[in-house]
């Protein structure tokens, strides 16, 4: 069996697919969103994540590095996390007793994932429900996402990937008779802005995106409402006119929320909208507005509608 790399499992999720669900988080992912909310996703390594409100300045950790690295500060510990990268054994996370330091990130076999996603097989059945890979982008590690959808579908339970999309066509090819669902990312059409906001050209991406609807695979757009940036009336209007073409009529918008500010803090990792979007949320009457755009255009249901039905 393969392993792969994950950095969270959760269950009994109910907005990433139909039914009860199993999320699994893969690490690693080829894009950089300005506004992801799940920056510990980026690397495909393992990542020293440091929570200051937990931390009792014991300072236990700073005498643990064997590389002077951790500094003790009055209320606080400051890491070096660049040269943490090279530290193999961190020694400061066994030192530390109140869970500020911690891994991000571990290795899981495609046969135990599948075990551990199977033990909710009955709310799956009641549901409608199943498996949803997530990240970072599955399609970053393709031999353990396909070995681990084989074994999902033996055990005839309900697979989604959430994808950005950017992943070579031949994997998109060996997952699709293991694949019920896509949860596709679409972002920013216009492919300057896309790679001035994402660092990645959506070329592959829209390609893909075409690809799976020649298919004939059941997808659902994700689109990330983030205000000034993908909810222009432009990009509006270039995402009504390709779901058009292509014949796609499910798009669930996701408005903007700052959750996951806090994390960049703790990897170490500059937050590119940092004091610009701020801690507010999303305009309710912007998010209103989109959707009766979408339901004007294609029937579109919101979410939260969908569950309640």
């Amino acid at each position: 069996m393969l392993e792969g790399k994950l950095f969270d499992i959760q269950h009994f999720a109910v907005h990433d697919g139909p039914g009860i669900r199993t999320l699994v988080f893969f690490k690693g992912c080829p894009l950089r969103c300005s506004w992801c909310c799940n920056p510990e996703s980026h690397s495909p390594i393992e990542q020293l994540r440091y929570v200051d409100f937990k931390c009792k300045t014991c300072f236990n950790c700073v005498k643990a590095c064997p590389y002077q690295r951790a500094t003790a500060l009055p209320d606080s510990v400051k890491f070096d996390f660049s040269l943490c990268l090279n530290c193999a054994d961190k020694p400061c996370i066994d030192a530390c007793n109140h869970g500020a330091l911690t891994l991000t990130g571990f290795n899981i076999s495609s046969g135990k994932l599948a075990g551990i996603i199977a033990k909710d097989i009955a709310f799956y059945r009641n549901s409608g429900g199943g498996v949803t890979f997530t990240g970072g982008e599955p399609l970053l590690q393709p031999d353990f996402l396909a070995e681990t959808l084989t074994e999902c579908k033996k055990l005839d339970i309900h697979t989604a990937i959430e994808t950005c999309g950017y992943a070579a066509r031949s994997d998109f090819e060996r997952i699709l008779p293991v694949t019920d669902l896509f949860l596709f990312d679409i972002k920013i059409i216009n492919d300057q802005k896309h790679q001035h906001f994402t660092g990645i050209s959506n070329k592959l991406i829209l390609g893909n995106l075409e690809f799976l609807t020649r298919q004939k695979n059941h997808i659902i757009l994700r689109f990330p409402l983030i205000p000034g940036i993908t909810d222009t009336d432009e990009n509006l209007s270039d995402i009504i006119s390709l779901m058009k073409r292509l014949g796609l009529n499910e798009i669930d918008p996701e408005p903007y929320h700052s959750l996951g500010n806090a994390k960049y803090d703790e990897l170490g990792i500059q937050n590119p909208l940092s004091g610009i979007l701020g801690d507010s949320g999303y305009p309710a009457e912007r998010l209103k507005q989109i959707e009766n755009i979408f339901n004007e255009k294609f029937g579109f249901i919101p979410q939260k509608e969908q569950k309640e039905k």
